[in-house]
């Protein structure tokens, strides 16, 4: 395989994955917006289920239906988080790998280093958020 191939196929992967997360991180902040409705003024995450339980006039036994559907709803999800991360170290591991072979040792370290630096800042700006 010549170098420029190899160079063009590292660099479709690099987007696909920053694609992906880019997608992943939209869909997972509308979802939390959607149904926890972040930023409104609608109270509490209790105080928004009595509202929702009041107005559909649910009666006591569909008020903890609704709440154990809630919850199990909630663990999947969490789940299946705690799966992608998993999967991402995976990938992340993998493309290390790889990155070792193509950088000398005095650019691993830099970019080992780079690369910490931005997951601080985005960490950091990630903080400023909430």
């Amino acid at each position: 395989m010549s170098d420029s191939k190899f160079n063009r196929q590292i660099r479709i992967a690099a987007l696909t994955i920053f694609f992906l997360g880019f997608v992943g991180g939209a869909l997972a902040l509308n979802a939390y917006q959607v149904w926890f409705g972040a930023g409104s003024s609608a109270g509490t995450k209790s105080e928004r289920f009595e509202r929702i339980f009041k107005e559909l006039e649910l009666s006591d036994a569909q008020k903890i239906d609704v709440q154990t559907i809630v919850g199990e709803t909630r663990e999947e999800i969490q789940n299946l988080k705690k799966e992608r991360d998993s999967h991402i170290r995976e990938i992340r591991g993998r493309s290390d790998e790889r990155f070792k072979q193509v950088f000398n040792a005095g650019q691993w370290a830099k970019f080992q280093s780079l690369r910490e630096e931005l997951r601080r800042d985005k960490k950091d700006d990630n903080a400023g958020k909430h």
